[in-house]
């Protein structure tokens, strides 16, 4: 990241780092105690200092796109298992999503070209399956796309196809999910797992709320999504309002999921209340 303190007339930070890496070694110099703060890792990891490691996480993403050029995305979530040519039962009979998400991400990428690329750009959780695939597919289309990784135990890297310098690593969740949001111009749903419910579903709640303005929110495969989640029953007992049953819609193709997008109505638009609330 450049320093954008060009008009800062008093010596930089950085500088001050980097002096200190040659200074001499003494039991002072070497004392954890002599390290400045903000380069002092043991000290940042304190737990009395998260609330400014949650703020770090927020700000150097932002910044960092900010400086990209990056005004709007399109996020992809789905399975992580989702891989290309799978096939046997279980999730090889989801296979076909990964090429459709591929497919979906090049067309959204050659619509983000077309003006410059820096809107509708592919932002995926950087992972493998369906996220690799939608940023395989921005790849394929010749553009950038971001990828928002999270540390876990078994995914050590990032997929090969996300830009490097929109290549972002988290620790918490929460400022994660922020990401997603903040620049986001429609959300388009795969197939997936208990993340990709929690991704989709808080998603909706932001907006059923009015905390969002409304944006289009694709779920691809039908079929696949009323196996596992009644939603008319959830209006039918009265837990959500029929209304809310209108804040998504289902897909099969990358499309008709650009029609959709193109189409949908009260864009940008906030709820001032909740149907069925009183």
């Amino acid at each position: 990241m450049q320093d954008d303190h060009t008009h800062n007339r008093l010596r930089r930070s950085g500088e001050d780092r980097e002096a200190l890496r040659n200074q001499p070694q003494t039991p002072q110099t070497e004392s954890p105690s002599y390290r400045l703060a903000f380069a002092d890792e043991d000290f940042l990891c304190r737990e009395q200092l998260r609330p400014v490691r949650l703020q770090l996480e927020l700000l150097k993403p932002e910044l960092e796109m900010d400086q990209a050029g990056i005004d709007s995305t399109v996020v992809l979530f789905g399975g992580a298992r989702i891989r290309e040519g799978a096939t046997g039962e279980g999730v090889g009979t989801l296979s076909h999503f990964y090429d459709e998400a591929r497919n979906f991400a090049r067309l959204l990428t050659e619509k983000s070209l077309e003006s410059g690329g820096r809107d509708w750009v592919v932002c995926t959780g950087g992972g493998p399956g369906v996220m690799e695939a939608g940023n395989r597919g921005a790849a394929d289309a010749g553009g950038r796309s971001i990828g928002l990784n999270i540390v876990l135990p078994h995914e050590q890297a990032p997929n090969a196809y996300v830009t490097p310098e929109l290549c972002f690593n988290f620790h918490y969740f929460a400022i994660r999910k922020m990401h997603f949001l903040m620049r986001a111009r429609a959300i388009c749903v795969f197939p997936g797992g208990f993340g990709t419910l929690d991704e989709t579903f808080e998603t909706i709640t932001l907006i059923q709320t009015g905390r969002m303005e409304q944006v289009p929110i694709l779920l691809f495969g039908r079929a696949f999504w009323e196996k596992i989640i009644n939603f008319e029953a959830l209006a039918e007992a009265g837990t959500i309002s029929q209304a809310d049953l209108k804040l998504f819609r289902f897909v099969e193709t990358a499309q008709e999921a650009l029609e959709a997008i193109r189409n949908w109505k009260n864009t940008g638009v906030k709820r001032e209340h909740i149907p069925g609330r009183t």
